[in-house]
């Protein structure tokens, strides 16, 4: 149980916790690696369960499935979140001074914390849960108190706290950062030997860029791979999504433009696969190398991956 004093010190808690102890509930709340466990014991006991059994060809829909109501939770919880946020913005508007409106303001920033957190337990168990799918099947899954001023109560500072946060944490988690490496590659770069170049070119960029995101387009080949090296290292994903529906044949290149808004420090392409189908020739993969013009006619760094010179 967490301690009855408001002023309990928070300084030897992880951030999760601290968010937790801070609601002061008296009912224990799991903490962040109970809840990575719970994802990776949920994922691990589905898998045992299929593969293996007459539903191994359907793991991949079935498991996805269940990440996917996961997520849907989160978006749920997310919702109510907003709600309650707007609530508190409105209860802050009317505010009149008066001890019955302050109780109450300090409640609703109660239920909008509890929410967050809420949100933030449900995140790690699916960001758990899907891991612990990538590394069994090699698959990824895909979908960042202050000093009370005179004349104005505690709560209403918790309140504008409050809100000032949400909109800080929304922001900084669709921010992709100052250093964006974008890459592009053929559908056909899978053989092993395109594996090893492209987490080569992706390592190199990373110790040039620590802080570095990774923009691609999340399509099948050579980005599924970088997809995943990117899940494995940690480092931020931005997805431009190829949309057919809305761009049709254009789609491909209107995702490169969405690649280049974001203004990459430094462009990596693999228009050609380096395993045994290159002897057939194709040629190279049209969307990557307009993605590689872009670049240079931009005068961002532009790097094509090859084989190692021999």
């Amino acid at each position: 149980m967490r301690p009855a004093n408001p002023f309990f010190d928070t300084a030897d808690l992880d951030a999760f916790d601290a968010r937790t102890a801070a609601l002061q509930d008296p009912r224990p709340h799991p903490t962040e690696p109970q809840l990575v466990q719970l994802g990776r014991a949920l994922m691990d006991e589905l898998l045992d369960t299929l593969l293996g059994s007459a539903l191994e060809d359907h793991v991949t829909t079935i498991a996805e499935t269940f990440i996917g109501g996961l997520h849907a939770g989160v978006q749920r919880l997310e919702r109510e979140a907003d709600r309650r946020r707007e609530r508190l913005a409105e209860q802050l508007h009317a505010f009149d001074g008066s001890e019955v409106a302050d109780v109450d303001l300090q409640e609703a920033t109660r239920q909008a914390a509890a929410l967050e957190v809420a949100v933030a337990a449900l995140e790690f168990v699916r960001d758990s849960a899907a891991g612990a799918y990538g590394a069994a099947t090699g698959e990824t899954w895909s979908p960042w108190r202050g000093r009370v001023r005179r004349g104005v109560s505690a709560a209403q500072i918790d309140a504008e706290s409050a809100l000032r946060l949400a909109e800080t944490r929304r922001r900084e988690g669709a921010d992709p950062g100052a250093h964006v490496v974008a890459f592009r590659a053929s559908p056909r770069t899978d053989a092993p030997e395109d594996a090893s170049r492209i987490f080569d070119a992706l390592n190199w960029a990373q110790a040039q860029w620590p802080q570095m995101s990774l923009a691609l387009t999340g399509a099948k080949g050579g980005e599924r791979l970088a997809k995943r090296w990117a899940q494995q290292k940690g480092v931020r994903l931005v997805l431009a999504r190829v949309d057919f529906e809305r761009h049709g044949r254009a789609a491909p290149f209107r995702a490169n433009d969405q690649l280049m808004a974001l203004q990459p420090v430094c462009v990596l392409v693999m228009p050609e696969t380096l395993g045994p189908a290159a002897a057939a020739h194709a040629p190279p993969f049209g969307p990557a190398m307009n993605l590689a013009d872009q670049a240079c006619q931009r005068g961002v760094r532009c790097v094509r991956i090859t084989a190692r010179p021999t």
